[in-house]
């Protein structure tokens, strides 16, 4: 079995960086990931990644794809990484296609958004259903929108759209919303926010996009007539193979400046780790950082 210089899990704006950066170092590398572009191919229409005006998430993913084959990337696409494991210096990789051997490895598996799961969810996904506000936001620019959530991350959205759409609606399965005091404040002064708390949503209605959502408040039915939902109930990390690392309350994976865990070897980029914000310009950033960390570590070791 060979025993790769690094083996780099994920292939979203994190992975495909380290991927080209990797590649320029000349390192013996391998990328293994379930699918290409991670989110980024999801967001819908984006106007803040530096150098493109203006650009779809596919399109963006596409071209970081593009970017990566051009250095004949060993890929192993459709593959599911059951376990990460350090023994002694080597660090193996167990898929659930094949086992694998490296020196280092950068886990850069991202976040995925916790669903609803409920009738139309689905169907109008990227059809004015969406899971980042700070992405899709301006899309919805003097329209009616929803956001479903009640913590920070559904706060923050609300704020965001509070500038952008003509009327915005939270959705909070709870008694109260919950989030930081001067947020809540914020919105609750807000002329165009209507708070709905003790609700949540049945179902997300619509034709070719979404028209409607369907909530339950207390015993009663009612439809909310909504061009947006914005879905903000959290994210998880894809975390479950990597037993062994640090994690905070999140369960994210904790790391240093240099991108390093709390196991020598083992690198963490993008969403997946504790680096507050979680945009596709950071974790392309942090995939280059994770690379760069790579190459000076392999160049420190003896193996």
């Amino acid at each position: 079995m060979p025993i790769y210089d690094l083996i780099i899990i994920g292939a979203g704006p994190a992975g495909i960086t380290a991927s080209v950066y990797a590649a320029r170092k000349k390192l013996d590398f391998l990328v293994i990931s379930l699918d290409i572009g991670g989110q980024a191919a999801w967001s819908g229409d984006i106007e803040n990644y530096t150098g493109y005006q203006f650009i779809t998430g596919p399109e963006l993913a596409l071209k970081f794809e593009e970017h990566m084959r051009r250095y004949d990337t060993a890929l192993r696409e459709g593959e599911e990484v059951l376990e990460v494991k350090k023994s002694g210096e080597i660090i193996l990789v167990k898929t659930n296609k094949a086992d694998y051997q490296s020196r280092s490895v950068i886990i850069a598996s991202g976040k995925k958004s916790k669903e609803l799961g409920v009738t139309g969810e689905k169907e109008f996904k990227h059809r004015g259903l969406t899971y980042c506000a700070t992405c899709d936001g301006p899309l919805f620019t003097g329209r009616d929108v929803a956001v479903i959530g009640g913590g920070n991350s559904a706060l923050d959205a609300a704020l965001q759209l509070t500038k952008i759409a003509k009327q915005v609606y939270i959705i909070n399965n709870t008694v109260e919303l919950g989030g930081d005091a001067i947020m809540r404040q914020k919105l609750q002064a807000a002329s165009n926010v209507v708070i709905l708390n003790n609700s949540k949503v049945i179902s997300v209605l619509g034709d070719k996009f979404v028209s409607s959502i369907k909530i339950k408040s207390s015993d009663q039915e009612k439809e909310l007539t909504v061009q947006g939902v914005f879905v903000e109930i959290g994210l998880t990390p894809n975390v479950a193979f990597a037993k062994d690392v640090e994690k905070n309350q999140k369960n994210e994976i904790k790391i240093n400046l240099r991108n390093e865990s709390s196991i020598p070897g083992i690198f963490v980029a993008g969403d997946v780790t504790d680096v507050p914000e979680k945009q596709i310009i950071i974790a392309a950033g942090e995939g280059s950082k994770a690379a760069l960390s790579v190459f000076h570590y392999l160049s420190r070791k003896v193996f």
